[in-house]
C-alpha cells in the first residue's frame, strides 16, 4: 500500500484545544496537497477554513470529547456545521446513557444526528475503552440501526484509542451499510496498514505525515 493510498484514507485532524488559526490553516494546505480524505476541525473553524479553501471536505466533532451534552445541543451543533459548509459530522454518543443502560435514547440521539446530517456522512464515536464488549456489540447494532454511515472507535481524548481487536469485532457485528474508522494511538506505517487491511475505511490521526515521513507520532 503506497502513502498516497493511506492517505486517501485519513481524516487529518487537529482538535486540540489550544489549536491557532494558522494550524488549522496548515491542516488544510496540507489536506489539499496531500489529497486526504477530509480535515477534521473544530466547529468554531468550519466557516472560516470552508470559506477559504473552497471544495476542500471538511469534517468537524458533535457533542465532543464527552458525548454528555443534551440531544438538542448535539443537534443545534450540528446545523450549525452543516450550514457553515461541514460535509462531514464525527458525533460522540452518550457514553452515560450506555452506561445506565439507556441504550433506546443513544439510537433516537443517534438517529435525530442523522435527520439532520442528511446526504452528508455521519460518524459514530462509541469510545470504546469505555465499553464492555457486549456494549460495543449493542452499539454495533445501534449505529447500523440508526443509517449512520461509520462507527468510529475513540476521540483520541479518552484512556485508550483503537485496537485492532474492537476493529475486528465491528467488522463482525455491523450492517453491511456500516463503514468503520479507527482513530486514537495510530502511532505507526505499521499501524495505518494493519487498521486499513482489518477493514477499517477512515483513520482518525493528526500525525499522518509525520509517520508517512518517518518523523513518527504526535498527539491526536
Amino acid at each position: 500500500m503506497t502513502n498516497e493510498e493511506i492517505l486517501s484514507h485519513v481524516d487529518h485532524t487537529l482538535l486540540k484545544a489550544t489549536a491557532s488559526w494558522s494550524e488549522i490553516q496548515k491542516i488544510a494546505e496540507e489536506g489539499i496537497k496531500y489529497k486526504t480524505a477530509s480535515i477534521c476541525i473544530p466547529p468554531w473553524y468550519v466557516e472560516p477554513v470552508c470559506e477559504q479553501y473552497r471544495g476542500l471536505n471538511v469534517c468537524t466533532v458533535i457533542g465532543f470529547p464527552l458525548g454528555y451534552s443534551t440531544g438538542l445541543a448535539k443537534i443545534t451543533e450540528a446545523k450549525i456545521a452543516l450550514g457553515s459548509g461541514a460535509s462531514e459530522l464525527d458525533m460522540v454518543i452518550n457514553i452515560g446513557a450506555v452506561k445506565s443502560g439507556n441504550f433506546e435514547a443513544v439510537l433516537e440521539e443517534v438517529k435525530a444526528l442523522r435527520e439532520v446530517a442528511r446526504d452528508r456522512i455521519l460518524k459514530v464515536i462509541v469510545e470504546t475503552c469505555y465499553l464492555t464488549m457486549e456494549e460495543k456489540i449493542r452499539l454495533c447494532k445501534i449505529v447500523t440501526e440508526s443509517g449512520a454511515d461509520y462507527i468510529k472507535t475513540s476521540t483520541g481524548f479518552g484512556s485508550a484509542g483503537a485496537t485492532l481487536d474492537d476493529v475486528l469485532l465491528f467488522r463482525m457485528n455491523i450492517g453491511p451499510n456500516v463503514k468503520i474508522k479507527a482513530a486514537g494511538g495510530i502511532k505507526t506505517r505499521e499501524d495505518m496498514a494493519a487498521y486499513l487491511g482489518a477493514g477499517c475505511d477512515r483513520l482518525g490521526t493528526s500525525s499522518a505525515l509525520a509517520i508517512l515521513a518517518g518523523q513518527g507520532a504526535g498527539t491526536y
